[in-house]
C-alpha cells in the first residue's frame, strides 16, 4: 500500500477519512492524493472548449485549490506527501479516473450515510463510489483518533466468486496485522446447517496461505442486521465485504448488502469489487 486517495468536499466527514489517511500514511510510508470533484452542468460545455476554459471552472478550481492550501497546513498532515487532484465529473467517475490515472491502492472516503427514500432513489455518493469503484474503498463515519484494526470481520457467502475480494482482504489484514473473524449470517430464507456452513468457509479458507482467521456461523433476520449484531459482539474494529457494483434497474430491485451496509453501520466498512 503506498498511494491512498481520499475525496474530498472539505466537510467533516470528509476530514474524518483524512486523518484516518494521514495515520495509514505516517505508519505505511504511503502518499496522499486529495481529490475535489467539480460538477459543471454539461450544457454549458462548448462542443470545442475544454473544462479549464469556463469561467465557472477557472473560479472553481481556484477555490479548491485555496481550500487544499488551508487544509494541508493542518498537524495532522505535517511531513506527509500530499498531491491535489481536481475532477470534472460525478464522484464516482472521478474516483474511477485519478484511481486509475495514479495507481490508487486504496481510497478513504467519510460518509454520513442515506436512510429512506432518498437512499432507494439516490443513495449516497460514498454508496456510488463503493458501487463502481475498482479499488478497494475504506468508509469511515466518525472521527478516530487512533485508528486502529485488531478485529476484522469478512462477510461473505464464501463461493468462488469472492477469492480474488478475500485475497484482497487478506493483503489488507496482513498490513495491518489484524486477525481475520471469517462470517456466514444464517436468514430463515437462506439458512445452511452450522455443518455444512463450516465445512464451506473451511474449503473456501483453505485455498489460501493465510492461518490468521477464526470461522464464525451467526443466525438473525436478515445478512446486514446479523453482520452487524455479530460485528458489535464481539467490538470489532472493521467490517470487509466483497460488493458485485450492479447498477441501474437491477440495484433498484436487489441492492447490495455491502452498499447497504456503507449507509447503516457505525463502524468502518471496507469493499473490495468481485
Amino acid at each position: 500500500m503506498k498511494k491512498i486517495l481520499v475525496p474530498t468536499d472539505f466537510s467533516d466527514q470528509a476530514e474524518n477519512a483524512l486523518k484516518v489517511a494521514a495515520q495509514l500514511a505516517k505508519e505505511y510510508s504511503c502518499e496522499i492524493h486529495l481529490l475535489h470533484v467539480l460538477e459543471i452542468p454539461m450544457h454549458k460545455v462548448d462542443a470545442l472548449s475544454s473544462y479549464n476554459n469556463l469561467p465557472e471552472a477557472v473560479y472553481f478550481m481556484k477555490l479548491a485549490h485555496k481550500q487544499f492550501e488551508t487544509l494541508k497546513q493542518k498537524a495532522y498532515l505535517k511531513g506527509l506527501t500530499i498531491h491535489e487532484n481536481v475532477e470534472f465529473h460525478e464522484i464516482f467517475k472521478g474516483v474511477f479516473q485519478v484511481c486509475k490515472k495514479r495507481n490508487i491502492d486504496l481510497v478513504i472516503m467519510g460518509s454520513q450515510g442515506a436512510n429512506g427514500l432518498r437512499e432507494m432513489l439516490v443513495g449516497s455518493n460514498t454508496e456510488k463510489v463503493v458501487r463502481t469503484s475498482k479499488t478497494p474503498v475504506l468508509v469511515i463515519k466518525n472521527e478516530h483518533e487512533t485508528f486502529r484494526i485488531n478485529k476484522f470481520v469478512f462477510a461473505s457467502d464464501f463461493k468462488d466468486e469472492s477469492k480474488v475480494s478475500y485475497q484482497n482482504a487478506i493483503d489488507f489484514a496482513r498490513i495491518l496485522k489484524a486477525d481475520m473473524y471469517l462470517l456466514m449470517v444464517n436468514t430463515p430464507h437462506k439458512f445452511m446447517s452450522s455443518g455444512k456452513a463450516n465445512n464451506r468457509i473451511k474449503a473456501f479458507a483453505d485455498a489460501f496461505d493465510f492461518n490468521n482467521y477464526s470461522i464464525n456461523i451467526y443466525n438473525d433476520d436478515t445478512i446486514e442486521k446479523g453482520i452487524m449484531n455479530f460485528s458489535a459482539s464481539i467490538n470489532a474494529d472493521l467490517i470487509g465485504m466483497s460488493t458485485h457494483g450492479r447498477q441501474g434497474i437491477s440495484h433498484f430491485f436487489n441492492g447490495s448488502i455491502s452498499e447497504d451496509l456503507v449507509n447503516h453501520a457505525k463502524r468502518p466498512v471496507i469493499t473490495f469489487k468481485i
